[in-house]
């Protein structure tokens, strides 16, 4: 087990720990009071970890959706996670066991993928394991006291809540943006590309999951060609 990787892991996992209780905490009270049981809530929650993806199929629940309906909602909001699982598979040595790819796999969330991805050589799959060890309680905890608490809290309060996620993008995005340009334009290029998607009449009737893949295509692949990784760098971190 390497011990560092694993400690700096549930370091850099405690910001996105408490992103995560705040947005699930919303998701909580929204699921009980849509009709779902606690403990139904709390297990979607730990289960699925994606936000999105958890928000538009409770919707899905509430409203007696089809199964079709539910399954191809999911597949397009949580395809970008298989973009994801890849590029970090690259960051993994090569030596790394398949069972370890398939747990770090299940962690994989935009939060996760950002610290790990922005990690500078290879990375451990136990740096992965200590940032899931926080994001995955936050996100389930959060569910749980979200539930129990009802509608006790104002509707401000539920607002500035879910906003948290946000401010926790910032803090994964930002710091690798000042050390790279090559990031800060990824940075820069994918908020250009979704503003389009955002006003832009024809394209706003993308769907939100569409959006993020294209988006994170086009605008990785120019990066890739643009700004490519050098080869002797891949075989020295290998």
């Amino acid at each position: 087990m390497d011990v560092e990787s694993f400690k700096k892991g549930l370091k850099d996992g405690i910001p996105i720990g408490l992103g995560y209780f705040a947005v699930s905490f919303t998701f909580g009270m929204m699921a009980v009071s849509g009709g779902l049981t606690t403990w139904q809530a709390v297990l979607i929650s730990l289960t699925n970890l994606t936000s999105a993806g958890q928000f538009a199929g409770l919707d899905i629940i509430i409203t007696q959706g089809s199964y079709w309906e539910m399954a191809l909602t999911q597949l397009v909001i949580n395809l970008r996670y298989c973009l994801m699982s890849f590029s970090l598979s690259q960051k993994l040595r090569r030596d790394v066991p398949w069972a370890h790819r398939y747990v770090v796999a299940f962690g994989v969330t935009d939060e996760i993928f950002g610290v790990s991805a922005s990690q500078e050589g290879k990375v451990s799959p136990y740096y992965n394991y200590g940032a899931m060890c926080v994001a995955i309680p936050g996100w389930t905890l959060g569910t749980l006291v979200g539930a129990v608490s009802g509608n006790l809290l104002p509707a401000f309060m539920v607002s500035a809540l879910s906003v948290a996620i946000y401010g926790m993008f910032l803090a994964v995005i930002i710091p690798p943006a000042k050390k790279n340009k090559a990031v800060l334009g990824v940075v820069i290029g994918a908020m250009a590309v979704s503003s389009l998607f955002a006003v832009v009449p024809v394209l706003k009737k993308v769907s939100s999951g569409f959006v993020i893949i294209i988006t994170t295509l086009l605008v990785a692949g120019i990066a890739a060609y643009f700004c490519p990784v050098e080869e002797e760098e891949n075989i020295s971190e290998s």
